[in-house]
């Protein structure tokens, strides 16, 4: 019995092996995806071991955890008909049986993860935070690469909010291209030309949504851009990507994003060319830490933030909202005057555990008297001392005239924290008298009238901006960014009206 089951054994496994490499001879730079599943008749022709028999319905979808405790006897599968990836000497004979299933994606992956069938310019993933959209990425790009043929000419296109998130994310990644390649298949990351390099000649250059520029020239059999909805010139970016996305007979391009309402996105979800993809968390249940999903459920459960983060719903602008997110992008520029005044906005957080946030907001005024939002460099589950360090940087960075700080959260804490860090910092102290709501509503007035512009996307002050309205953010939690922006507008263009009460020191 024992030999009988080796051999099945042994059998299951060069079976798993040719579908491998006969998968990746499916896929060119013409044609990039694979040509489907396994056959019903090769399926049907494979001897499952006891145990196994849940795996005879085919590998689309089925999670490692499918093939959890398992346990044969050491004699039922040694042997030199052995499937070549298991450990000889393990304590768990499956061992590497379970790492082999873990690392094939034909296996492991879901069904929504690989690329779509039919004739697309654009497959779309849109999904929830830690749902799989970058493994699905970083696995099809490997799949492009690994197809036979000659691959020395293949170019591919990595794009992402910056270059950080590109190699951080992309790249080296838990679920990156580097992290998930395979033996004789894993590639170099070149840091200082910006690039993957395969061994077979293949290569994947990286770029950021910071510089569109750098798009004009290059030109790419593919490319995968990853949250979209988050960069910071989209439009501009995206539109110098389809220009250089031109070789081969049938270039394609993979977007993986979080939902956000976009322009941009939108309209590539309207594309008749698009193949359209939604993911949420729980789907990807079984590779996320235990209780993470319990803990987002009770926290953000039925706020606009949880369908949206956790459920990759397309959530559309609030209604009672001060701001619009068709307004907010009508108002983004790449290049602005010469500033006479700048200042660094604070709205120091209550507390300085994981989940506080200091709002930390940069805008300047220029010659014709419009005001410039420049940058969210925000820091949340800082103590008092790091986030002071963060708003002291700020002020350096952009060589601010002045810090504006709310004291109504910590009171002389706060101008005692800041000046801790550099004792030479020029601070006005703000105390807010009236709501957050009333506050607002004259800022927003401003952008109505075309006083304010933003200086790029930023996305999480953007995100608060267009869920404000009457009774605060739909999540309840503190709009801490939208706060720093309030006053530094205030400071720059509603000063001396009332509003807020200010005393420079």
């Amino acid at each position: 019995m024992a030999r009988e089951t080796a051999k099945r054994t042994a059998d299951l496994g060069a079976a798993l092996v040719g579908s491998m490499h006969d998968d990746a001879k499916s896929v060119s730079p013409e044609t990039s995806t694979p040509e489907g599943e396994m056959s019903r008749e090769t399926r049907e022709q494979i001897v499952f071991p006891s145990g196994l028999q849940e795996l005879s319905s085919g590998y689309a979808g089925i999670p490692p955890s499918a093939l959890s405790g398992i346990s044969p006897s050491r004699g039922e599968i040694e042997g030199p008909g052995a499937p070549p990836f298991l450990a000889s000497g393990s304590e768990d004979p499956y061992e590497e049986f379970h790492i082999g299933f873990e690392r094939e994606w034909r296996f492991a992956g879901r069904r929504e993860q690989r690329p779509p069938p039919g004739d697309w310019r654009t497959w779309l993933v849109m999904g929830g935070r830690g749902s799989g959209k970058t493994r699905a990425g970083a696995e099809w790009v490997q799949a492009l690469v690994s197809a036979d043929g000659n691959r020395s000419e293949l170019r591919i296109a990595l794009v992402a909010e910056t270059l950080g998130e590109a190699r951080e994310v992309m790249v080296d990644g838990v679920s990156g291209i580097c992290r998930i390649a395979r033996g004789r298949r894993r590639p170099e990351f070149e840091i200082s030309r910006r690039r993957i390099v395969w061994p077979n000649g293949a290569v994947a250059q990286i770029f950021s949504s910071e510089d569109p520029e750098s798009l004009r020239g290059p030109q790419f059999h593919f490319a995968w851009c990853d949250e979209l909805a988050k960069w910071k010139h989209a439009e501009e970016t995206f539109d110098m990507l389809q220009f250089g996305l031109r070789l081969g007979r049938d270039p394609r391009q993979l977007v993986t994003t979080t939902p956000r309402p976009v322009l941009l996105l939108k309209r590539l979800m309207a594309d008749a060319g698009t193949r359209l993809v939604r993911i949420a968390t729980r789907d990807n249940a079984g590779n996320l830490a235990p209780g993470f999903l319990v803990e987002l459920q009770k926290r953000y459960g039925g706020t606009r933030l949880g369908r949206q983060e956790i459920d990759g719903e397309l959530i559309e602008d609030r209604e009672d909202a001060l701001w619009k997110r068709a307004e907010i992008e009508a108002c983004t520029v790449r290049v602005t005057d010469a500033l006479r005044r700048i200042v660094v906005a604070v709205d120091p957080p209550s507390g300085s555990g994981e989940h506080s946030c200091c709002g930390i907001v940069v805008a300047g005024l220029d010659a014709g008297g419009r005001a410039v939002v420049l940058a969210d460099c925000s820091v949340g589950g800082m103590t008092p001392a790091g986030w002071a360090k963060a708003v002291a940087n700020t002020y350096r960075r952009f060589a601010a005239d002045r810090i504006v700080a709310e004291v109504n959260q910590g009171g002389e804490m706060v101008a005692a924290m800041l000046r801790s860090v550099d004792v030479s910092l020029p601070l006005t102290l703000v105390r807010a008298t009236r709501g957050k709501y009333l506050r607002a509503e004259p800022v927003a007035a401003l952008y109505e009238q075309r006083r304010v512009v933003h200086a790029g996307r930023f996305v999480e002050l953007e995100d608060q901006m267009c869920d404000f309205g009457p009774e605060g953010l739909s999540s309840g939690r503190s709009p801490d960014r939208l706060d720093a922006l309030v006053w530094a507008l205030t400071a720059l263009l509603i000063e001396g009206q009332g509003e807020p009460q200010v005393r420079g020191i």
